[in-house]
């Protein structure tokens, strides 16, 4: 629902269309600035909520350094199988490797997202965890939609936003599936009473 409270003046650090579909449709009122930060690889080992946690604080960070005032929103999301993470797929050959491991499995969505202060070294995050489910697929439906091209910069190689037949939400948020909780984010705003409310 839309409110007519005052909005933060929120900069999102992220040049995600889906992102910023996501908080257009939710009624705020923003800037984009793209952190431009190049993601480390996840280390062997690391927890993948610890993981999206800590890009989301860098590409904060990194706007913030950038700018004088504004709250900063960042945000990251992978895919985690069994421990393993899954990022955007770096080619066809990638991206069908991270399809065949996720076929007939439930996966964990985890998006870090973290709201940083420009003017002060001030910050909040928190990490949303949903269940993707995904269905077997054959080898021509695989084929066409590795032709397709539809895996590109996307987490796990799949985005439930374009009705991908083959995927579903089997528990948490949906928003959180397309690149940003919506849900969590609110509740995340209410740290910063000064700047307005969420509605």
């Amino acid at each position: 629902m839309r409110s007519d409270h005052p909005r933060p003046q929120l900069i999102l650090a992220s040049a995600s269309p889906r992102r910023r579909q996501l908080l257009e449709e939710a009624g705020y009122a923003f800037e984009v600035e793209a952190s431009a930060v190049e993601e480390p690889p996840p280390e062997p080992g690391v927890d993948p909520s610890a993981y999206a946690a800590h890009l989301a604080w860098l590409k904060a960070t990194a706007v913030a350094g950038r700018r004088s005032s504004g709250l900063i929103l960042a945000a990251d999301t992978v895919c985690s199988v069994a421990g393993a993470i899954l990022n955007k797929p770096e080619d066809r050959a990638d991206a069908e490797r991270m399809i065949r491991l996720q076929e007939g499995r439930d996966t964990e969505v985890i998006s870090g997202i973290c709201l940083r202060r420009a003017d002060r070294p001030e910050w909040v995050g928190a990490v949303e965890i949903s269940i993707v489910r995904f269905r077997p697929l054959d080898d021509r439906e695989r084929a066409a939609y590795l032709d397709s091209g539809r895996w590109e910069g996307k987490s796990g190689g799949y985005g439930v936003q374009d009705r991908d037949p083959f995927v579903s939400v089997a528990r948490g948020s949906f928003s959180n599936v397309v690149g940003l909780p919506m849900e969590r984010l609110a509740a995340l705003l209410v740290a910063y009473p000064e700047l307005g409310g969420t509605g």
